[in-house]
């Protein structure tokens, strides 16, 4: 795998996209860069939109609730429930699209997401699984452009690690 590529693997039979994706810093950085809302909201959104935290608990059993902010006002709410936590190796979450009080609206499909961390060399390596209750489901995630806006996404995390060096 190529740094700065991320590499999208779509598994229909198991209902399952995979994302790996390498990055030009060290394991710690890269574990503060997913789970602190601080760094999150400077990464997370394709541009032209941000992502703007209302509520961050990262522990298990906790949640990030934060808004996808269009240029125009415009945005949705998304939930991530955070189900296992392990410090610079895992983390494995639910993740649904909500209203601002975080309650999910069930007209868009649940992603199960689960994201491992390791060190190669001076770079770290993400690898990311999403499953879906059913493949249509993935599939409507895909229509919507999950892929490039998650590619916009690693590779705004990918500046934002080339400017705070």
């Amino acid at each position: 795998m190529s740094k700065n590529e991320a590499v999208f693997t779509k598994d229909v039979a198991n209902k399952k996209l995979t994302v790996k994706r390498a990055f030009d810093a060290p394991l710690a950085s890269v574990w503060k860069a997913w789970t602190d809302s601080k760094i999150l909201d400077q990464w997370w959104a394709p541009h032209p939109y941000r992502a703007v935290t209302k509520t961050m608990d990262f522990r298990e059993g906790g949640y990030w609730l934060y808004q996808m902010l269009g240029p125009e006002g415009e945005g949705s709410w998304c939930k991530e429930n955070f189900k296992t936590i392990e410090p610079e190796l895992r983390i494995t979450n639910a993740v649904s699209f909500c209203d601002e009080d975080g309650k999910e609206n069930t007209g868009f499909p649940t992603m199960y997401w689960k994201k491992e961390f390791s060190a190669d060399g001076q770079a770290t390596i993400v690898h990311v699984e999403i499953t879906f209750d059913k493949a249509e489901d993935m599939d409507a995630i895909l229509q919507m452009g999950f892929r490039e806006g998650f590619t916009a996404g690693l590779d705004n995390l990918d500046q934002y690690f080339g400017n705070n060096k």
